[in-house]
């Protein structure tokens, strides 16, 4: 019996792909066998479905554990996907013929020959395996197997099945089979379909095998069906699902850790599907790009580059301009010697974004076709490009889609990321979202399966699983913001009531002040998305309650590290309690802050940042400001507490540098006890002060410093209260003061109205 046709290809080649379609077409075969995984054979027939659109992948993840997954990709330069869309065209039979996928995964976590994974990527990342296509480049004289595939491959008309079936044959030989003992038994179980596919539809021609060219000589070999069948006894096995998923181009490079990648698939697709002039259509791709992003590109730049190009490639002696020579004409004439725009082009051009698609009736586990539903209800279609949502939560479309946003983020499925909205709007009714989709976002969503049918019910169980599981009260919180923020109404009532028992048993306060922001922001945005919350802001008050009373005795005996932390707690209830309706509350928060202020087994950090809150509140006049800082800075208080009340008071982000800038009295202060701090002290302090100060704006710094160095005005005393420090006349100068109204009158928008001395003020 003579053998079959072997067409030995690397994997998402495009010249392998053109001549299996030709080597196909030559002898019409009656089956073509490919390399694959033998569960997907139901699924070929998807393949000829108007909707599947390259690049796909096979998806086999284990029943039980979807985490367990394997992908198979093709792109449309892909030979395998030429063969499966050949056969359909012709009516051929197609079939599978790699190790199944139920044994491969098994494999993953068993000591076994089978190694560590199913496909390609697992195989090449395997440091003992050689890589075929690097020596044959380095034998032929090239230091680029790219560049050497093209000129022999790409570039050419030619079959090369014989001579890449002989360089194998001669590397094995040379190198053994690369200590893979899952090589070995893949090969013999494709061994095995090949005989059982003969006997089916005859010898020679008739069956036609495409598979990855390292393994033809193992095909070709002669064994015995007894030997193939001993080396796959015993082999574990998984239950396990399969269907087509979309992929996308920047997945099968390379780049991104797949071992059987390429490093262009966007320009292997361009080559593919380039009729004729394939340099000049890719050069009028690249100019259409930089013109998109502002460039000036001519059409004589593109003639230039085509020229300069196909020069390169006379001089180089390839039979064709490459990427190389391409890469080197664009710089050299569309990007004027600059890589910056270099990198755009390679990103979005030689590997590129394309995101594939596949049918609705390929399966699919229910919360799939769910997500899916909604993503086309929605106008919401998953991109392989990172793209900015802007959403109006006023909008029922918009709010639907961040709802649906946040469900998937608590179900594990990163498709969206929150971000700063590009209008700088810190409204609660606008959200924004960075959007890019992921072929391994489809694992995601088959182990999510696991918690419903829907994308709702899914998210749903999980948020009360994780609620009754958490470990802390501050991620129950969380817990319950989300809740609000994913419309998981259902979902509240359990996360309350874990919420409402670990608070009561939780005694630290610290645990209590960064649970209560949570669940305040969480009645904020349960407003703008009309969300029932009266519940929580019972929870929300007595939580706020309890803080009140155990934090003056939590923030007593700190060590600088704890006080740094407490006067996060500090400002994060103070803007909690700020967004709170209810006035009591916000009274007796004050009450607190004077009580911290002005007790002296307080950490001077924290006394410093509740002074400095209650002043901007309005609590705390100038006089009782100046007062509290003479306190803190007297020379009977050590130098270390001083520079960490400073820093409370003038540090943190909060404006303190301008506070300082605009009232001179404090400045006078601060600067009168530095002045004072003797050396030793000094060298301590510095560092604290350093931190402090550095966080001011450049013009701040440099205003206090001329401040500083002006010193007292002459007509008052810097050192007393009742004085006006560093140059403040002691009267109005009503000349000047005149002489802005008009402006003033233009941003009131009451007009210029009279000249400078017009108006009453």
């Amino acid at each position: 019996m003579t053998g079959p046709l072997l067409l030995g290809v690397r994997h998402h080649g495009p010249g392998s792909a053109r001549a299996v379609r030709r080597a196909l077409d030559e002898t019409g075969p009656a089956a073509v066998l490919i390399e694959g995984p033998p569960e997907a054979d139901g699924l070929v027939p998807l393949a000829a479905e108007p909707d599947m659109r390259p690049p796909v992948a096979l998806l086999a993840h284990v029943v039980d554990e979807p985490g367990k997954s394997a992908f198979w990709p093709f792109a449309e330069f892909s030979p395998e996907w030429v063969a499966i869309r050949w056969a359909l065209e012709h009516k051929a039979q197609v079939r599978f013929i790699d190790l199944p996928a139920a044994h491969s995964l098994a494999l993953r976590d068993a000591e076994s020959p089978g190694g560590e994974g199913p496909d390609e990527e697992a195989r090449e990342e395997d440091p003992v395996r050689i890589d075929p296509l690097g020596v044959l480049a380095e034998t032929a004289g090239y230091d680029d197997a790219e560049r050497w595939w093209e000129d022999v491959v790409e570039h050419r008309e030619g079959d090369a099945f014989a001579a890449l079936g002989e360089a194998m044959g001669a590397l094995r030989d040379s190198y053994g089979d690369g200590g893979h003992g899952r090589d070995l038994v893949r090969e013999a179980y494709m061994r095995l379909q090949i005989r059982a596919a003969q006997r089916e539809f005859g010898s020679g021609d008739e069956v036609a095998v495409v598979c990855g060219a390292w393994h033809v000589p193992a095909l070709r070999r002669k064994t015995t069906v007894g030997a193939d069948r001993a080396l796959l006894k015993g082999l574990p096995k998984a239950k396990v699902d399969m269907t087509w998923v979309p992929w996308t181009h920047r997945r099968l490079a390379r780049a991104s850790g797949y071992g059987a990648g390429i490093e262009s698939p966007g320009w292997y697709g361009h080559l593919f599907s380039a009729p004729d002039r394939p340099v000049e259509r890719w050069l009028t791709k690249v100019a259409g790009l930089l013109r998109a992003e502002d460039r000036i590109v001519s059409s004589a730049h593109v003639i230039e580059a085509v020229r300069l190009a196909e020069t390169l490639a006379v001089m180089r002696g390839r039979p064709l301009a490459g990427l190389t020579e391409t890469v080197d004409a664009v710089r050299a004439v569309l990007c004027e010697g600059s890589d910056v725009p270099l990198a755009l082009i390679h990103d979005r051009l030689v590997v590129g974004d394309d995101l594939g698609e596949v049918p609705r009736s390929a399966p699919a586990v229910p919360l799939q076709r769910d997500l899916a539903k909604q993503q086309r209800s929605l106008r919401l279609k998953p991109a392989a490009l990172e793209k900015e949502l802007d959403l109006d939560l006023r909008g029922d479309t918009d709010a639907a889609r961040s709802r649906l946003l946040h469900r998937l983020r608590l179900l594990g499925i990163a498709w969206g990321e929150p971000a700063r909205s590009a209008r700088g709007s810190t409204g609660t009714f606008r959200e924004s979202w960075r959007l890019r989709w992921e072929p391994e976002l489809s694992v995601r969503v088959a182990e999510a399966g696991v918690w419903g049918t829907t994308v709702l019910a899914a998210a749903t169980a999980k948020v009360e699983s994780d609620a009754i599981g958490a470990s802390a009260l501050a991620d129950v919180t969380a817990l319950a913001e989300h809740c609000l923020l994913a419309g998981l109404a259902d979902a509240l009532p359990t996360v309350m009531r874990v919420l409402a028992d670990r608070a009561a048993l939780d005694a630290d306060v610290g645990h209590l002040a960064q649970a209560l922001p949570a669940l305040v922001r969480a009645l904020r945005y349960g407003d703008v998305r009309g969300t029932d919350t009266a519940a929580l802001a019972g929870v929300a008050a007595g939580l706020a309650e309890r803080v009140f009373v155990g934090l003056p005795p939590a923030c007593a005996g700190l060590d600088a590290d704890a006080a740094v932390d407490m006067r996060g707690h500090v400002d994060g209830v103070h803007g909690a309690v700020a967004l709170l309706e209810d006035a009591g509350l916000r009274d007796r928060w004050r009450a607190v802050l004077r009580t911290l202020a002005g007790r002296d087994s307080v950490a001077g950090v924290i006394r410093g940042r509740c002074a400095r809150i209650l002043l901007d509140e309005g609590e705390l006049t100038d006089d009782d400001t100046a007062r509290l800082m003479s306190l803190a800075l007297s020379p009977g208080t050590p130098p270390g507490e001083a520079a960490a009340w400073i820093e409370g008071f003038v540090g943190g982000g909060s404006g303190g540098g301008l506070l300082l800038v605009h009232d001179e009295r404090l400045l006078a202060l601060v600067d009168g006890w530095l002045t004072g701090v003797s050396g030793d002290a000094f060298t301590d302090v510095l560092p604290l002060l350093r931190r402090t100060f550095s966080a001011y704006e450049p013009g701040v710094r440099r205003s206090l410093g001329e401040l500083v160095r002006r010193g007292p005005g002459v007509s008052g005393s810097a050192s007393t209260a009742g004085g006006l420090p560093f140059g403040f006349a002691a009267d109005l100068d009503e000349p000047r003061a005149d002489a802005v109204l008009p402006v003033v009158r233009l941003l009131l928008g009451a007009g210029a109205g009279a000249g400078a001395g017009g108006g009453d003020g």
